[in-house]
């Protein structure tokens, strides 16, 4: 029998099944128990027990964003317990087994030499010393500068540094020593920071600008007169006042009246300070407030030096005994450089890059000095200065042609250096005699090496393989080998076998002519000529002034070590400016190289001024 199932198709019907309700209803019974006597699935026993009755373990795990295996969960997390547990033991005896250290290489001699050289500047500081001064003989000194000289403008003169072995404060040199050291610390700032000198570079030159700050009237934007010199140090007349050079005592001890030297007319020294507040306020640029005060204070100074054309040391003055300076159009090649480096106006590019400033300055003949740094000429390094601008700026019309000038005569003085040349003598133990074998040799050596480790890592920086001199090439690593050589004789390699840093090595000068190191600090107070006897001794000095780069050997590479013989014992502000420069420069990894871009740091971006058009053609 067929009938009509509703969902589409035919639906048979056996006959048995028209059985009556009763036999269908227990017919549906036996197949219920039926269907129970099979094995129900998981969802069929939640129907029928309920949730009274005990579930079978899942087999997966529902993690939230994914379903995983109970089986894999079950192992990863205990793998990772067992990884920790594992990672855990090992760090444990990692850390408590002895074992051998690999060693950082020791650091090189220039890098142990700067740590040394640097520490005279802390014993050649005048004022109150900061707690962390660090050289044990020394103490607060010269707290009446200014004070004790009632004709001078300037009242509070109180720190800076002294010059030499004396206790005399020359602005001039003291100004170069402040440009060299920041000028350093610019190009070199990532090996000092190697070194763990960073901070102590910059607190010494900041000891040095804070003081020449007090100089002149620094909030002004005119002045008519600054501090050249504190003290005085001639002995010439035979007359026996008390003075720094005719007494014989330490700076603590000092009680005679100090003199203060103002000038009027000073462009030399004003430009050089002016260099040294610009090229510092570099260095601290990221004191927004000081360098700008630095900034400001150089502005006032190189306006002064501009207005008012003089030589600081004109007229015989005490300074002329010691720091007489030649002229002052080399100070204003380079201190217009610096100005320019510090504001980015390019009024201070103009003037430095001017024609009749560098013929002036020397720029375009030779001379036996030619090509030699000092605290008396800057030319030497206005060139490399400028040098470095077109190297790494190019700036075109108007400056490409002198500045190529000034490069190509770098590379003249660069090629004087080399021992194939005979610009310079050289002693039999191999040291330049860039002062023509006059004494004190060794401040000009450091100056020269300082530019030409310098001038080589400028040349790398611009992928410059060397320079010409002449038909011949030369690489970049002759310039450095040159500079090597050079400290390397300081440090001690010469026939005398002799450190002239005092404290590196073991045989360096035992007698530096140095008042406060050769006085015992022993709570006695010596008088003016009570401390003749330990400037006579024979002995050994008490202090050991750590760092101090004395005046050097003669031309024969002979040296007396002889406390009394300042032109061989006595060290310089400016000298040890110039040995730091020169140890920071070769130190390290050659690798390191120089800081390009800190310098231009306030330079605005170039846009060269197109030539004038030529002139119209006419037949």
């Amino acid at each position: 029998m067929y009938g009509r199932d509703p969902w589409g198709g035919p639906l048979e019907i056996n006959t048995a099944d028209s059985a009556t309700d009763d036999d269908r209803s227990r017919n549906l019974q036996d197949l219920d128990r039926a269907a129970l006597s099979r094995p129900l699935d998981e969802t069929q026993q939640s129907w029928l027990l309920g949730p009274t009755e005990q579930k079978k373990k899942k087999k997966y795990v529902d993690l939230g964003c994914i379903i995983v295996s109970r089986k894999i969960f079950v192992w990863t997390v205990g793998t990772l317990l067992v990884s920790g547990l594992l990672a855990g033991l090992i760090t444990l005896i990692v850390k408590t087994v002895p074992r051998h250290h690999h060693r950082a290489p020791p650091p090189d001699n220039y890098t142990l030499a700067l740590h040394k050289a640097l520490m005279f500047f802390n014993a050649q500081r005048s004022g109150k010393l900061p707690k962390h001064n660090n050289v044990s003989w020394r103490g607060n000194s010269g707290l009446q500068d200014g004070k004790s000289d009632r004709s001078a403008l300037m009242k509070d003169l109180v720190g800076g540094y002294y010059d030499a072995g004396d206790a005399i404060k020359f602005h001039f040199p003291k100004s170069f020593a402040m440009t060299m050291l920041s000028w350093s610390v610019i190009e070199y700032s990532a090996k000092y920071e190697a070194a763990g000198e960073l901070n102590h570079v910059k607190e010494i030159i900041k000891w040095g600008t804070d003081y020449l700050l007090k100089t002149f009237n620094n909030t002004a934007d005119t002045i008519d007169r600054i501090a050249a010199q504190v003290g005085v140090g001639d002995t010439s007349g035979g007359d026996s006042a008390p003075n720094d050079h005719y007494c014989w005592m330490r700076p603590e001890d000092i009680d005679y009246p100090r003199p203060v030297y103002e000038c009027h007319s000073c462009s030399d020294l004003a430009a050089e300070m002016a260099a040294a507040l610009a090229s510092a306020s570099i260095v601290f640029k990221d004191n927004k407030a000081y360098s700008q005060k630095l900034v400001h204070g150089a502005t006032t100074l190189f306006k002064f030096a501009r207005d008012q054309r003089g030589r600081y040391s004109a007229g015989g003055s005490d300074a002329a005994l010691f720091y007489n300076s030649s002229s002052y159009w080399d100070e204003f090649v380079w201190g217009g450089a610096w100005m320019y480096y510090a504001t980015g106006n390019q009024t201070y590019l103009q003037l430095a890059t001017h024609p009749k400033l560098a013929k002036h300055a020397g720029a375009f003949w030779g001379g036996p000095d030619y090509g030699v740094l000092s605290w008396d000429n800057k030319l030497a390094g206005a060139q490399v200065l400028l040098s470095r601008m077109r190297l790494f700026l190019s700036p075109g019309y108007p400056y490409e042609e002198i500045l190529s000038t000034f490069q190509n005569q770098t590379s003249i003085f660069m090629c004087s250096f080399l021992p194939y040349f005979t610009s310079f003598n050289r002693t039999k133990g191999g040291l330049i005699q860039l002062n023509h074998g006059r004494p004190q040799p060794l401040q000009y050596v450091v100056n020269a090496a300082f530019l030409a480790a310098l001038y080589s890592d400028y040349l790398e920086a611009a992928d410059t393989p060397g320079w010409y001199c002449g038909p011949n090439f030369y690489s970049t690593d002759i310039l450095r080998q040159f500079a090597k050589t050079q400290i390397d004789y300081i440090l001690g390699k010469n026939p005398r076998k002799m450190s002239y840093v005092v404290g590196f090595g073991n045989h360096y000068p035992k007698h530096v002519h140095h008042r406060g190191a050769s006085i015992p600090k022993n709570n006695v107070k010596y008088s003016c000529k009570g401390g003749w006897k330990w400037r006579d001794t024979t002995k050994p000095n008490p202090n050991t002034i750590v760092g101090a780069m004395v005046a050097g050997p003669d031309k024969h590479d002979g040296f007396r070590d002889v406390r009394t013989n300042y032109n061989y014992t006595e060290p310089t502000l400016a000298g040890n400016a110039g040995l730091v420069a020169a140890l920071v420069a070769l130190s390290g990894e050659k690798s390191a190289g120089i800081d390009k871009n800190t310098i231009f740091s306030a330079v605005p971006p170039m846009f060269p001024t197109p030539p004038p058009p030529p002139a119209p053609w006419q037949p």
